[in-house]
């Protein structure tokens, strides 16, 4: 049951960046009086959604497990969200980005081990 609330709460986490950038980016290419701003908005309001249910959940989480157990995983959002924007976003990973995400998972890895 922990592994399934700490990959839900690493999904939700990842899904809310997601769209929040995705909501960020329509509401630029569109000026006020569009229409389509409604759509833009719910993106948001699905965002906002989907962090809290991460923030809770890992709320729940933090009860239940020590943190120095969670917070390797909770690092993982990191890479898990570098690698969904380039799938899903359609972002270009420079060399400088993908060095510095195996850093981290270097470090996430260090810390998890110790």
């Amino acid at each position: 049951m922990i592994a399934f609330l700490i990959a839900l709460t690493l999904a939700t986490m990842v899904a809310g960046q997601l769209l929040l950038k995705l909501a960020m980016n329509k509401f630029g290419e569109l000026d006020r009086a569009d229409p389509r701003r409604r759509q833009a908005a719910w993106i948001f309001a699905g965002s906002i959604f989907s962090m809290t249910i991460s923030f809770f959940v890992s709320l729940g989480l933090l009860q239940q497990v020590d943190l120095s157990y969670l917070f390797p995983f909770q690092d993982l959002s990191v890479l898990l969200i570098a690698l969904c924007s380039a799938v899903f976003l359609k972002e270009r990973l420079s060399v400088e980005l993908i060095t510095g995400v195996l850093l981290i998972t270097a470090g996430v890895i260090l810390v998890s081990t110790s």
